[in-house]
């Protein structure tokens, strides 16, 4: 059926009779809706947007031989909207403008002009078959060349009470780096003076990193540490090749099973998980898989329906659960590191080593993985299988064989061997609601060490023959017990959670043990928590250190104030008979809820008496500034601190909030003090610059300027846009700005009548777009405009139907409003 072709009519504009207003848009009508030229759309692919660009439009003829207006689109677009070009070899010979509607089947363009948007639709066919959430690398931005430190300043003075003498200490991290191409160097640096007037200066680690694409992983040379799932992490200066999983589409990351099946026909599958729709596709008829569900909840199998075009169904359970170590079907993680480790005691030895590893996920939901360390004195050996056993949870088992030479003191050296036994295992109960998030079990023989233990020159011990600080890497671990659990309370406002650890060591009594139990939950905007902690070291025979405190907190929201505040009460007592209670106010304020303020009050039994504390923090365009003055019966102190960011660029020096790995420059040249959404405290400096201090790596990132905060005299083109950084990338959002007054003008002709109703009027001499669409009587509304200029105004393709107009902006008045001026168009 043919398409019925809808036209405007003219007359519907005339305004009244006499005399009657002239009207001509045939600019718009004649060949097509609207002119060919530029135009910045979002760009739909099936859809589902996926740009936003300024794209040239051409017209053409479609097959009923009306003139359409068909985007422009090179090889390079093509390809970044995943097109298969090896599929079609005829696009990649058609240069920067691709007649793809005629090379690829049943492909469409449509302009859609009143929103702005270019719908197009390609058949699945010939696209690339890649997981949702793909964000091809293509696309993803390495960012500018820049400099950028970001800083942490805080500081304290103290004074005894009874005129005792004033003490005072003062901190500075730095994390500086560079940025070159794909190419990231970084420096982690602190200083700090204590009360003595001493200073100390560490350079903590240094290092260069970049991704290798093509693996989907990143070499780092410089200090860093080993992945932990196999091994435990260590620091060493040296270079690494690992997996990133962040590259990967959110589909793929974590764990999740493939969904396999047979469909008769067009069928719909539908996969629930806990009676929840997770996923809904449409498949052809034959086998198909599902390899990119996203990763959900811990446990719970996968109900699959498939629903045929004749309306029958097929049921499919698939069993599910989720472990750390499971690894998707196919998917290789691998690391190898080499280099020379680095003790965080003083006593650790630094020598070389070598560690690999690798992770992969196998059919019917088994994983396998393993690696090896090997060091001058030290090798190990270590390989595992995981598997989702899908109600009965997810479980996976490995063993580690170590053998090292072990120098204890000036004593000969020792051989020793032994293995180390771990056991993981994961299960939600969907009935009871309780979610078992992990429990372990470790065994060690006598002999087993681990790398770092096994380089610590004590070799575990004390002089003494204790075994100390049995936290720290010298302990030998004999056994290690834990398990994490969170109970949901249905109906009932709240959860109950669980942890509990428990750890033995070898060659004495020593054992570590920790407890703790809580309840929180919130009724009606009033949250409470009633929580219990126990933790228990024993050392020796006769030595045992138990701490058991219990804890009730409530806060209350008060509507008294415009800003939201909170009343807060607390209590907590210890076993040693100590209770605190603590009663305050706390809340934000400013536009924008930048000043966050607090106020508490407290008293201790046993003699400690009464405390307080007054707190402020100011989140601000350029930096952090917190202070907060503290009191109780032994000492008074005044503390504050300095966070924020430096961003040296081609384009000057920006100061902002304190900054993550990788972050947007904002560039909106003129535009000052616009307020980024989303971002509290984000404002453009004078110049219209500013930093997006969080991004996320290699995933569309939406940064939207908020047009109620612009100046009288700007403009936007566009108030968002979309970036997609690789990590530790410096990229630019970029802006057009029209920085100008605003203006009415009345275009009159030669003859003293008006310009014809739908007219374009624009600015001539500047690069940016700069026109607007005369209204009735020839009044046509700019922006941006400068202080004096030309404008070309044009209604067809005659010479007769276009002239030129010059202007100047009357002086400024104290009158607010916008300039009304008449101008002469020849």
């Amino acid at each position: 059926m043919a398409q019925a072709e809808y036209k405007f009519s003219q007359a519907l504009l005339q305004i009244g009779d006499t005399p009657k207003t002239e009207v001509d848009l045939a600019v718009f009508s004649e060949g097509g809706q609207q002119p060919p030229g530029e135009y910045r759309v979002d760009v739909f692919l099936n859809e589902k947007r996926v740009d936003t660009r300024v794209l040239t439009f051409t017209q053409q003829k479609d097959e009923q031989g009306k003139e359409r207006l068909i985007p422009c689109l090179s090889t390079a677009d093509l390809q970044a909207f995943d097109v298969n070009m090896a599929a079609f070899p005829a696009l990649q010979a058609q240069g920067e403008c691709v007649d793809f509607l005629h090379i690829i089947p049943y492909s469409t363009a449509e302009f859609v002009f009143s929103q702005q948007q270019l719908k197009l639709t390609l058949p699945q066919a010939a696209l690339k078959n890649q997981a949702r959430g793909y964000v091809s690398p293509e696309r993803w931005d390495n960012g500018i060349p820049a400099l950028l430190s970001n800083y942490s300043f805080s500081g304290a003075q103290s004074r005894q009470r009874g005129g005792g003498q004033q003490e005072s200490s003062h901190f500075l991290s730095l994390r500086n780096g560079v940025n070159l191409g794909a190419w990231r160097l970084r420096n982690y640096s602190i200083w700090s003076r204590d009360d003595q007037g001493n200073n100390h200066w560490q350079a903590v680690n240094t290092y260069l990193q970049r991704d290798i694409v093509r693996l989907n992983s990143q070499l780092t040379l410089g200090d860093t540490n080993t992945p932990s799932e196999i091994f435990d992490s260590l620091s060493f200066r040296g270079a690494q090749l690992a997996s990133v999983e962040a590259m990967y589409p959110d589909s793929l990351q974590g764990y999740a099973p493939v969904v396999r099946g047979i469909a008769r026909s067009n069928a719909q599958v539908t996969t629930r998980q806990n009676g929840q729709i997770i996923d809904q596709r449409y498949v052809p008829p034959g086998e198909f898989e599902i390899t990119d569900l996203y990763g959900v909840s811990g446990s719970g199998d996968l109900n699959v329906t498939i629903a045929e075009s004749d309306g029958t169904q097929q049921q499919l359970i698939v069993p599910f659960a989720s472990l750390p170590v499971l690894q998707r079907e196919g998917r290789l993680s691998h690391s190898l590191t080499a280099g020379q480790y680095r003790p965080t005691e003083s006593d650790g030895e630094r020598s070389d080593f070598l560690q690999a590893t690798l992770i992969y996920g196998l059919p019917w939901g088994v994983t396998v993985y393993g690696g090896t360390q090997l060091a001058n004195r030290y090798q190990a050996l270590a390989a595992g299988l995981g598997k989702n056993m899908g109600n009965a949870g997810a479980i996976s088992l490995d063993v580690t064989q170590s053998w090292n030479r072990q120098r204890v003191d000036n004593l000969p050296e020792q051989d020793n061997q032994g293995q180390m036994w771990r056991l993981r295992y994961g299960k939600s109960f969907d009935t009871t609601g309780t979610r078992l998030t992990l429990a372990g079990y470790r065994y060690a023989t006598e002999g087993f060490s681990t790398l770092q233990r096994a380089l610590s020159r004590t070799g575990g011990s004390n002089s003494d023959g204790s075994l100390g600080d049995f936290s720290s890497a010298s302990a030998q671990t004999r056994s290690r017990k834990e398990v994490s659990m969170q109970q949901g309370l249905g109906r009932m406002a709240g959860s109950l959670t669980l942890s509990l650890i428990e750890e033995d060591f070898w060659d004495n009594t020593g054992k570590r043990q920790s407890i703790s139990l809580g309840y929180n939950g919130s009724l009606k905007g009033v949250s409470y928590g009633i929580n219990y902690t126990q933790n228990k070291n024993h050392t020796g025979s006769t030595t045992s250190n138990t701490d058991r405190v219990i804890a009730l907190n409530v806060s209350v929201p008060l509507n008294f104030w415009s800003q939201p505040a909170w009343a807060s009460y607390a209590i907590n007592h210890s076993n040693s008979g100590q209770t605190t209670q603590t009663v305050g106010l706390s809340g934000t304020a400013l536009e924008g809820n930048t000043l966050n303020w607090g106020l508490t009050q407290g008293y201790t039994n046993q003699g400690q008496g009464e405390n307080g504390n007054l707190s402020l923090a100011y989140r601000g365009s350029k930096a952090l500034v917190s202070t907060s003055f503290s009191h109780d019966t032994h000492q008074q102190r005044l503390s504050y601190g300095l966070q924020g960011g430096i961003l040296l660029h081609a384009n000057g020096v920006t100061l902002s909030q304190p900054l993550n790995d990788t972050v947007v420059l904002v560039k909106a040249p003129g535009a000052a003090g616009v307020s980024i959404l989303n971002n509290i405290g984000v404002k453009t400096d004078g110049r219209g610059y500013a930093t997006v201090p969080y991004a996320t790596p290699y995933r569309e990132n939406q940064i939207a300027l908020d047009p109620t905060t612009l100046p009288d005299d700007v403009e936007l083109a566009l108030t968002s846009k979309t970036v997609i950084p690789t990590q530790g990338a410096v990229v630019v959002a970029d802006y057009q700005t029209k920085v100008g007054s605003r203006l009415m003008m009345t275009l009159l002709r030669s003859d003293g009548k008006p310009v014809p109703f739908g007219a374009q009027a624009a600015l001539q001499g500047v690069a940016e777009v700069n026109s607007n669409i005369v209204g009735d009587g020839g009044q046509v509304y700019l922006t941006g405009m400068p202080e004096q200029g030309t404008l070309q105004v044009q209604w067809g393709a005659q010479p007769d139907q276009q002239c030129t107009a010059s202007y100047r902006l009357p002086a400024p008045t104290a009158e607010p409003g916008i300039p009304m001026i008449n101008g002469q168009c020849l």
